[in-house]
């Protein structure tokens, strides 16, 4: 999936890698990429010249404060929506999951994923089997036949993050997945999405506003600027893994993190 629109402005990312990731490949590019809503005379600018790489196999985490363009980016990365200037590019195959489940509520759980799979082109002789395959990797079997009422909301969002692994993506893009859900539930997720990310070795993109969701699942956490939204800062997180966000290294870390993001907010309130 590539994206490409003319703009004279177009900027090079200094994307910061840490040493200990195996990576290979870029597989996302982003270059000067503008977004704008809305009518020509007064638009909305959402993100503005905004550039980073994210290459084959790493976890990236992308912060920022509300409406500082998180999901507009992630939109842009799925092919939901185009630049308005600038080039970004996606290699292989993009999953998009939001922080509502977004399952179809009159079918099972089984048959969200088979429906996935049923779009990959997976035959049909295959898709039962591979659809108990991944739920049980998400630690759902016994629930194939329930529909989606009938789960909690974690159970929802394993089955929503099965069926994104139905979709075979090099890419999962993730737009606060786990926004809604409580503390302990989080937690669990949280190790289940670093359990697939290293079974399967994709590519993840995780859209979130929790400074410490980021820095327990990602390697690289990329800060965004205010409306419109750019690059603030680009923070590797070289901190062994499992990670505990009671610990004094993510502590420190998050301190960091989030007093760059109130300067900040104080500037952006400050300018407007």
């Amino acid at each position: 999936m590539s994206m490409t629109v003319d703009n004279d402005n177009d900027l090079e990312a200094g994307a910061l890698v840490p040493a200990s990731a195996a990576l290979h490949d870029e597989v996302v590019v982003v270059d000067g990429v503008v977004k704008r809503f809305g009518a020509a005379k007064a638009p909305v600018v959402a993100l503005d010249g905004l550039s980073l790489r994210v290459r084959h196999g790493e976890f990236v985490a992308v912060l920022g404060a509300s409406g500082c363009g998180k999901s507009t980016l992630l939109h842009l990365m799925a092919g939901l929506d185009t630049p308005t200037a600038g080039t970004l590019q996606v290699s292989g195959r993009a999953a998009l999951m939001f922080q509502e489940s977004a399952l179809f509520p009159w079918q099972t759980i089984a048959g969200n994923v088979e429906t996935a799979l049923r779009l990959g082109g997976v035959p049909r002789a295959q898709r039962k089997a591979r659809a108990r395959e991944l739920l049980a990797s998400v630690h759902l079997h016994g629930f194939e036949a329930k529909r989606p009422h009938e789960l909690s909301g974690g159970m929802r969002q394993r089955a929503a993050l099965a069926r994104a692994l139905a979709q075979d993506a090099e890419v999962l893009l993730m737009d606060e997945p786990f926004g809604a859900l409580d503390a302990i539930t989080r937690d669990l997720l949280h190790t289940e999405l670093e359990r697939l990310w290293v079974q399967n070795n994709f590519t993840v993109v995780f859209v979130t506003h929790d400074v410490r969701e980021a820095i327990r699942l990602a390697d690289r956490i990329v800060v965004l600027s205010s409306r419109p939204g750019r690059v603030l800062a680009d923070v590797p997180v070289d901190l062994d893994r499992p990670r505990r966000a009671e610990t004094a290294a993510v502590n420190e870390l998050a301190a960091t993190i989030t007093a760059t993001l109130h300067r900040e907010v104080r500037r952006h309130a400050a300018a407007h």
